[in-house]
């Protein structure tokens, strides 16, 4: 999957549509983007996404619950902003996110192994989106003067 986005992001014209709507939808009207079909094609594709994992889900544990993924509605913005993507839209990639994951997945694993409660990978998240944050800010300005 993430190779799949990043050539849709990085290859087509669709991919620069999504970063144009999400990095400034007035001047990305103003260059011809439907920016409406654009979020449009997002919100569909996600709610896709979200039937399959539920489907998934469904099928590993044959039956379903319906607060099985109540606690992802705050780690996976969290996971994509240590990623690399910004928060005010524009910016990101495949990669970073992907790295995004990773970096979650020995967090979470890590402290499930050094006996600790399950309660700290919160803390953690919340330091890394700390820390995060001003490092994505710092590094675009730095990446938008270095030319």
């Amino acid at each position: 999957m993430t190779l799949l986005a990043g050539v849709v992001l990085s290859r087509t014209a669709f991919g620069n549509w999504i970063f144009a709507t999400g990095g400034n939808p007035i001047a990305a009207r103003g260059a011809g983007v439907p920016i409406n079909l654009v979020k449009v094609i997002l919100f569909v594709s996600t709610g896709v996404a979200a039937a399959l994992v539920g489907i998934i889900q469904a099928i590993e544990y044959n039956s379903g619950n319906a607060t099985a993924g109540l606690g992802y509605v705050f780690q996976a913005p969290i996971v994509a902003v240590v990623g690399g993507v910004l928060l005010g839209g524009g910016y990101g990639s495949a990669f970073g996110v992907f790295l995004g994951t990773v970096i979650f997945g020995v967090i979470n694993v890590g402290i499930f192994y050094t006996g600790w409660s399950k309660d700290w990978v919160q803390l953690f998240l919340g330091a890394l989106l700390l820390a995060a944050v001003p490092a994505n800010s710092y590094f675009r300005c730095f990446a938008m003067t270095a030319r």
